[in-house]
């Protein structure tokens, strides 16, 4: 279905739910073929191949988890709200959505499959790692690049920070998704795509050196805090796979189901660096995960756990060290985004039909808080500044135009601060006086709101591309400068002064999406998503 791949999560909204009833998908072998055509011209640019997903997430009855047929028919018809996908009903004939919405309930002739035999054969080592020079082979502070994902022509750029020119610009694969990771020293960036390869980029050398496919459709991916770990969460097959970061061979994989053994998808992954341990996000079933990749994690640094810890490696019969026992943590609710404090002690979740959110306590497993949250907060884009002697967290909205301000303390909201429609990404950074915010969905896409953190007001409303989306702002590692996008194919990198709000340089660029600075990413910098 025909749009453009916009945003890590909002994406991951379309078609995510339903339950398959076989009595929905019985149609005709005549019908199919048709239904099959108008998937192909329509949808499969977006949605994949044998509908295994791409920019789009997979349309398969395996994954279609709570959706009915006929609210899938709603979806192909109106569209979808907080997302890029758009209506069918004055490009389609009734008759054509329903044989597609029937269509999707059909199995797939592909395999769902996806082992670590597959993972290994993928593997493409385009360069000899151990044969590239372990020095940088360019002059920059190598701690204040940037990557620039640009989604036109599925490229990346790397970016000096202080002159703001290119150093490189490569290809990458297809729709990339859920942000770029770094490894602790700064030197590699770990790239994922929609169907599942990962892709390790050598910095120093700006060589693609290796890559493998982790999985049919994926997530995101995560990388611990000691670098010897990356963890990869996916949609399809129903798992997290854990790669050996130093050549992307497969360590172990992990079915993501319950206590129960109902298989869920995985909506996302995260490094937890106090815990040494990465946090598991599932989508369709009320719980989330730890899974330690040190014999620190929850032991040695939150002695509160550790006999739970031992217990429950030893019921699985997993061995303590680097065998990535699951810790299972119950929630009230399935949870759809998260946000963590800065001490990686409480979990801020929320579910996707609940008007609150839950303050979870990952070392006692326990509720402790609930707050109040209306619309569909984007907590995965919030972020933390100290105010008035406390510290807050701040959350744009993709459904309601406000930003909520909270008290990490009391978890009481104090201010919802009004904005010209959703936004999606936020961003500040500890030496700005300002937090900045986007106004992704609507009619006002082409504003950006900054925000004054001492006194939660709006200061000013910038307009840098009138009539283009512009969205995502990153901070360079000093705060003084910050980089933001222009979403378009005939887009653009623009860099504004921090603290005057002038424009410093505008950079032509094919949709750029996300920025990502090394040191701001690999130091847990306030201001910036994790």
């Amino acid at each position: 279905m025909k749009y453009s791949f916009a945003i890590n999560t909002a994406i991951g909204l379309i078609l995510s739910l339903g339950a398959f009833h076989s009595a929905n998908a019985q149609v005709s072998k005549e019908d199919n073929s048709q239904a099959e055509k108008l998937y192909q011209q329509h949808c499969q640019s977006c949605h994949g191949v044998d509908r295994l997903g791409a920019m789009g997430p997979a349309l398969l009855p395996e994954n279609l988890a709570r959706f009915r047929k006929n609210k899938a028919i709603k979806v192909i018809n109106k569209g979808r709200a907080a997302t890029q996908m758009p209506a069918f009903n004055k490009t389609l004939s009734k008759a054509e959505i329903e044989a597609l919405a029937s269509y999707i309930y059909t199995p797939s002739k592909a395999s769902l499959s996806w082992t670590i035999a597959d993972i290994n054969k993928s593997k493409v080592e385009h360069f000899d790692q151990s044969k590239l020079p372990n020095e940088a082979q360019f002059d920059a502070d190598l701690m204040n690049l940037f990557i620039v994902v640009e989604l036109g022509d599925h490229s990346a750029t790397l970016l000096n920070g202080d002159t703001f020119e290119r150093l490189d610009r490569f290809k990458t694969r297809f729709a990339l998704h859920g942000g770029p990771k770094y490894s602790p020293d700064g030197r590699f960036v770990f790239f994922a795509s929609r169907d599942g390869w990962i892709s390790k980029y050598d910095i120093y050398n700006r060589k693609t050196v290796t890559e493998v496919r982790a999985a049919i459709n994926t997530r995101n991916i995560a990388i611990s805090s000691d670098g010897n770990y990356l963890i990869v969460g996916n949609y399809l097959p129903n798992n997290v796979v854990i790669l050996n970061t130093s050549d992307l061979s497969p360590i172990k994989v992990i079915d993501a189901k319950d206590s129960d053994g109902v298989s869920s998808r995985v909506s996302a992954v995260y490094n937890a660096p106090p815990r040494h341990s990465f946090i598991v996000a599932l989508k369709d079933v009320k719980e989330v995960w730890e899974i330690p990749y040190s014999d620190k994690g929850g032991v040695e640094v939150y002695k509160g756990w550790a006999h739970d810890y031992k217990n429950e490696a030893k019921a699985e019969g997993w061995k303590l060290e680097h065998q990535f026992p699951v810790r299972r943590i119950k929630t009230d609710d399935v949870l759809n985004d998260f946000f963590f404090d800065p001490e990686y002690i409480n979990l801020i979740g929320t579910a996707r039909n609940s008007h609150n959110g839950q303050v979870i306590n990952l070392d006692t497993k326990k509720k402790v808080a609930s707050i109040a949250l209306t619309g569909m907060p984007h907590l995965g884009s919030g972020i933390t500044w100290d105010y008035q002697d406390k510290e807050v967290f701040a959350s744009p909205n993709i459904k309601e135009g406000k930003i909520t301000v909270i008290d990490m303390e009391s978890w009481q909201v104090i201010k919802e601060i009004q904005t010209e429609g959703p936004g999606f990404f936020m961003r500040s950074h500890s030496n700005s006086p300002y937090a900045w915010t986007d106004v992704f969905f609507g009619p006002n896409s082409d504003k950006v709101h900054v925000i004054n953190k001492s006194t939660l007001e709006i200061v000013k409303t910038l307009a840098p591309s009138p009539g283009k989306n512009a969205a995502h702002v990153e901070f360079t590692k000093d705060g003084k400068y910050v980089l933001l996008s222009v979403w378009d194919m005939d887009g653009e990198l623009i860099v504004y002064d921090a603290n005057t709000l002038e424009i410093i340089k505008r950079m032509p660029m094919k949709k750029p999406s996300g920025k990502y600075n090394v040191y701001n990413k690999i130091n847990y910098e306030k201001g910036t998503s994790h």
